[in-house]
């Protein structure tokens, strides 16, 4: 995809669906606020960009011609995330009480983009491979991704604010674990549905 305006409205398109990062995001904004949260757009920067371009260069075209190692690297996404959300589930109370430190790390976010199925999407679908040079692309990727990034860490934060008026922070995370197990559900079984 080399034109502008469309890679543009790709990028967004995929960027702003739910998915385990954007869950992840919203959780922490709701959490620990927009200011605290900044920092996890790096993390998420880096794993896009990672997998982007690993898939990009060297697995897409592996992958093409081997359909159980597309399967096997779903079930382990999915495996992956589904222990993320247990792990989000027991501590989400605990550090709600506790108030400590941000439920989501930067490192668990990093692996869980690393491991987001959408830069199968970036990498095979979106940026241009090898028709024109890539890098204006991918600059032009991180700079949606940070924006689109702290948009949703904005619209936990207000979902927080609201929880937390209400008296219910502590369903918040979760909330965020429950969006976190069903895609890891869906990478499991979507295949076994079809």
């Amino acid at each position: 995809m080399t034109d502008p305006l469309l890679f543009t409205l790709a990028v967004l398109a995929v960027l702003a669906t739910p998915g385990p990062t954007n869950t992840l995001l919203a959780t922490s904004g709701a959490m620990v606020g927009l200011r605290r949260s900044l920092a996890l757009v790096p993390a998420e920067a880096a794993g896009y960009c990672i997998a982007i371009l690993t898939l990009g260069l060297v697995l897409g075209p592996v992958m093409a011609g081997q359909p159980l190692l597309a399967a096997a690297l779903r079930a382990a996404v999915g495996a992956y995330l589904l222990v993320l959300a247990w792990r989000l589930w027991r501590r989400g109370a605990k550090e709600v009480v506790g108030a400590v430190a941000g439920l989501v790390r930067p490192g668990q976010l990093f692996v869980t983009t690393l491991l987001n199925p959408k830069a199968i999407v970036f990498a095979l679908g979106i940026l241009p491979f090898g028709k024109v040079p890539v890098l204006p692309y991918m600059l032009g990727f991180v700079a949606l991704l940070a924006s689109v990034a702290v948009c949703w860490i904005g619209l936990g934060a207000v979902l927080g604010q609201a929880a937390a008026r209400r008296g219910i922070a502590g369903v918040v995370p979760r909330v965020g674990a429950t969006a976190v197990a069903g895609f890891g559900v869906l990478l499991l079984v979507g295949p076994l549905l079809r």
